[in-house]
């Protein structure tokens, strides 16, 4: 049985090639009666795309890439793992492909990324762990390359710019719930453990602290401490922590890392009630019974494509945006649990 083409669309639906063109690759110039209509007659046909024929028809790969980090501590680094299953997945669905590739410092990426778009190899980028002055985003615009980040820019002057597309999870809005659940179920004093100071991430998910712990106990002092993300270092903090400053009950943590030592930790003190909340709701955070706050990596994949490929479309663009169209910040929400004793 040969497959439906272009054409059996268009006559199902009463429409010409090109009206049914459009509907695939700029559905917002069609009346929404005739999309609807053209939707229908692709959906009761089965109707696919020729991807083949049709990268020959643009002169496009049809290709996002996307870099893929190396795991550092096999809980963070699940996190990334579920965005590109979840950017795969809904890459597909446009008739899209991911190219993943690997890159160990800014520069190596650059570099990476340019020998991809020399041999077209792919036509845009979805760029991950942004920082301030990211010399990525910097040489991508200067090229020409469409991209979006997770992530935002971080600069004090540069989230709202529309040339710079993101898609990011309200960190601060997280670990406000964290916050206000904790002082919600009794504790007195809720603490933060952060990563140092200078990671605009981190920074913004204390943010989220700062400020309900202003509402709720205003003018009272704030206990934090820091470390690196991984869990032997945070647990050695986090004893020290909790040893200076025993009225601790509450502790709301910038990740699972630190959150996983933090609990070794209230165990190593004779605490092993803390109340502790950590942050990305890793497999690890499940398995110990971790409360933690989830990012929706299927929101922030769906933004992505949506930046760069319109709501519906399978082909990359340009496209002007203005500011408030151009950026997604994708609410999280907490996952409350009984936690185990580590």
């Amino acid at each position: 049985m040969a497959l439906p083409t272009v054409e059996d669309v268009a006559r199902a639906a009463g429409v010409s090639r090109q009206t049914v063109s459009n509907v695939l690759n700029s559905p917002s110039i069609v009346r929404p009666g005739t999309r609807e209509r053209v939707e229908k007659a692709i959906a009761d046909l089965k109707y696919r795309p020729h991807a083949s024929a049709r990268r020959l028809r643009t002169r496009k790969s049809g290709t996002i890439g996307v870099r893929m980090d190396r795991v550092l501590d096999g809980i963070s680094g699940s996190l990334l793992d579920r965005f590109l299953h979840a950017v795969t997945e809904q890459a597909d669905a446009r008739g899209m492909r991911i190219l993943l590739y690997t890159a160990s410092t800014p520069e190596d990426e650059i570099a990476q990324i340019g020998r991809l778009r020399d041999g077209a190899d792919v036509d845009a980028f979805v760029l991950t762990s942004t920082f301030y002055g990211d010399p990525r985003t910097a040489w991508l615009r200067e090229q020409g390359v469409p991209f979006v980040t997770f992530g935002r820019p971080w600069g004090l002057d540069d989230q709202g710019d529309p040339q710079h597309l993101w898609v990011d999870v309200d960190g601060a809005s997280g670990v406000a719930q964290a916050s206000r659940h904790l002082a919600d179920e009794g504790c007195a004093t809720v603490a933060f453990f952060g990563w140092p100071s200078g990671s605009a991430t981190g920074d913004d998910r204390r943010s989220g602290w700062e400020r309900v712990m202003g509402e709720r106990s205003p003018g009272v002092a704030l206990l934090q401490a820091e470390a690196e993300d991984d869990v032997q270092q945070a647990r050695s903090a986090a004893i020290a922590f909790l040893e200076a400053n025993p009225g601790i009950d509450g502790l709301v943590c910038v990740s699972d890392s630190l959150a996983l030592g933090a609990s070794m930790a209230a165990v190593a003190v004779g605490r092993p009630d803390l109340s502790i909340v950590g942050f990305d709701n890793t497999p690890v955070a499940a398995a110990v019974g971790l409360s933690s706050v989830e990012q929706d990596l299927g929101a922030v994949a769906a933004g992505a494509l949506e930046l760069l490929l319109g709501e519906r479309g399978d082909d990359i663009v340009h496209r002007e945006l203005a500011s408030g169209e151009a950026h997604r910040l994708v609410e999280p929400h907490l996952v409350v649990r009984t936690p185990l004793h580590l």
